[in-house]
Order: C-alpha cells, then sequence, then structure tokens
C-alpha cells in the first residue's frame, strides 16, 4: 500500500484508509462483532494504516470495537475519531462544541480506543453556537498536554477553516467527495492547497451507488440511511445511472472495476486526498484496496471530467435539516 502525507502535518498514512461507520451502526442489522474486529485486523494486514471513527456512531459502540479491533497493532496505525454531539446522559443529541464537552469526549474516547493519543480528532460538524475559534483553542489545549496530535475538521467550509487554522493547525479536512458529489472543488480544495491541509473524503463510492450494484430496483432495509436520502429515491437512481456507466467504460478498459475507478479518480486529483471508504466484506475491502494501484493517465481524467460534466446527477445528498449542518 502506498502512503500519503495529509498536508503539512506529517501525519503519514496508507493512501486509502477504511471508514468503520458500518461495522456495527447504521446500514441493517448491526454484522457480527467478531467478524468485524477480524476485518479490521485483515485491513491492517493488507497495509491500511488509517482507521476512521467517532463517538457517535452507536453512539460510542464503533469506537469500542475499533479499539479492540486494533490495540494489538497500535503503533501501526492512525486512528481518527471526532467530537461535536451533545451525547451522553442528559444529552440532547444536537450539536455541542463547547470546550469543556470536547474535552469529555476526548478523555472518553481515549477509554473507548485504547489509546493514550487520539491521532486526529475531527469537529464532526461545526457548531454555529461556538466560535470556532473557542474550538481550536480546546483542541490545542489537549495537543499540549499530549491527549490529542492532530486537529481536524467534518464539513467545514472554506471561511471556517481559515479561522480554525489561525488558531491551531487544521491537519485534514473530512467531507464527503467523489464523482457526483464535487462541491469541495469550488472552495474546500483550493484553500486546504494553499494552507497545506490534507483532505479525507468520506463516501467516496456516493454511499455504494458508484460499485454499480445499486440500481432502481434494490430495496433498502429499515435502519439503512439510503432510504431518507433525497439522491436514493427510485427516481433519482435512474436518472444517476450515467455516472455508473461511466465509470463502468473505464473500467472495463482498465481491467478494473466501477468502484477501483471512482477511487483512483480520487487519489489522482491531489497527492494529499485519502479517500476512506466503509465496507463490512473482506472483498470489498480488498477491492478498494486495489484501487491504489490502478493509474489513470491525464487522457483518462480529462475524458472522465468531460463526460461527468455533461451528467447533471439527480438528488440532494441529504434531507434538508441535514444539509443545513453542513458547509458552515
Amino acid at each position: 500500500m502506498q502512503t500519503r502525507i495529509l498536508g503539512d502535518s506529517g501525519l503519514a498514512v496508507s493512501a486509502i484508509g477504511l471508514g468503520c461507520m458500518g461495522l456495527n451502526y447504521h446500514r441493517g442489522p448491526a454484522p457480527d462483532r467478531t467478524q468485524m474486529i477480524a476485518l479490521v485486523r485483515a485491513a491492517v494486514e493488507r497495509g491500511v494504516t488509517f482507521f476512521d471513527t467517532a463517538e457517535v456512531y452507536g453512539p460510542f459502540t464503533n469506537e469500542a470495537l475499533v479499539g479492540e479491533a486494533l490495540a494489538p497493532v497500535r503503533e501501526q496505525v492512525v486512528i481518527a475519531t471526532k467530537f461535536g454531539f451533545d451525547l451522553g446522559p442528559g444529552g440532547s443529541g444536537g450539536l455541542n462544541s463547547r470546550p469543556e464537552r470536547i474535552r469529555q469526549v476526548a478523555e472518553d474516547s481515549l477509554k473507548r480506543l485504547r489509546v493514550e493519543a487520539i491521532d486526529l480528532f475531527y469537529q464532526h460538524r461545526v457548531d454555529p453556537d461556538v466560535p470556532i475559534e473557542e474550538v481550536a483553542g480546546a483542541v490545542k489545549e489537549l495537543i499540549v498536554e499530549g491527549k490529542v496530535r492532530h486537529f481536524g475538521l467534518s464539513e467545514a467550509g472554506a471561511p471556517t477553516i481559515r479561522r480554525a487554522h489561525a488558531v491551531q493547525p487544521v491537519a485534514a479536512v473530512q467531507s464527503e467527495y467523489s464523482l457526483w458529489w464535487r462541491e469541495p472543488e469550488a472552495e474546500v480544495l483550493p484553500a486546504c492547497e494553499e494552507l497545506g491541509i490534507g483532505f479525507v473524503p468520506y463516501s467516496p463510492l456516493g454511499r455504494g451507488f458508484l460499485t454499480g450494484k445499486i440500481d432502481e430496483t434494490t430495496s433498502f432495509g429499515g435502519n439503512d440511511n439510503r432510504a431518507g436520502l433525497p439522491r436514493f429515491t427510485v427516481e433519482a437512481r435512474k436518472a444517476n445511472r450515467p455516472v455508473v456507466e461511466l465509470l463502468e467504460e473505464i473500467a472495463a478498459r482498465k481491467h478494473a472495476t466501477p468502484a477501483q475507478i471512482a477511487l483512483a479518480w480520487l487519489l489522482a486529483q491531489r497527492p494529499w486526498i485519502v479517500p476512506i471508504p466503509g465496507t463490512t466484506k473482506l472483498a470489498r475491502l480488498e477491492e478498494n484496496i486495489g484501487a491504489a494501484a490502478v493509474a489513470l493517465t491525464p487522457d483518462d481524467l480529462r475524458h472522465i471530467g468531460e463526460a461527468a460534466s455533461r451528467i447533471t446527477v439527480a438528488g440532494d445528498r441529504y434531507p434538508q435539516a441535514e444539509a443545513e449542518r453542513t458547509r458552515r
């Protein structure tokens, strides 16, 4: 597995990480925990060193699973987790990035992850009630104390990134980015490039749609959040099929899969971009890892860009209430 550096932070990670949210939370019945621990360890054996979790996944149970899985190889890996929600006894479940809450999350996450320091600590969503300077200052204190190593932001807009970075250098920004959601290209990626910040795309496979395994006949279970996403209505899935057809065309020429082309395209955008596809299946894990070996030529990238520009993607990525939490 190739290694990439997240911006100017010096934080070295595998070119493709593992998004761990789905290992026990989010889509359908929770997978067998023992099997998911084995999957995480299989990822390490195959060269993955970058693992992404959050206290809100579960909540709490995802961090505990990741911590147990990675405890034997702690020195070989980078673990990212997130704060930003009002969880626990008496919590509202809404946003909460007050400094005292950030500190409490850090203390609790350290225990669940079984680590002495959190490698990368993201603000999960920007809290409009807490100035970002206070958030960055709180994380800066934790870094000085040795409890956190690097600061990150998730789904933050460029002005917020700049303000936070002025207080505590931001190592990475995590946001949705893929061939069917390219909004970060307008302002966020240029800001990251200017400031020396790494970029971590989540949902790099369009929540599974870009694998080509989902069409208008696919049904989603009651615990699958895609059932409530505008982009996954039957009509939107049918309308968005041209995106998959484009990936299938390139994949056939490259002896790869649509998912591998989607990930390879992301890797080709910047040397400091590190996608974190999630999966619960070993075969999919290996497929995703294989994307790092797929080389797209300038002609390939030009063709993909031109073809994609002629496709209008149908449906918003989130319902309105959730969309309002992004790009603050």
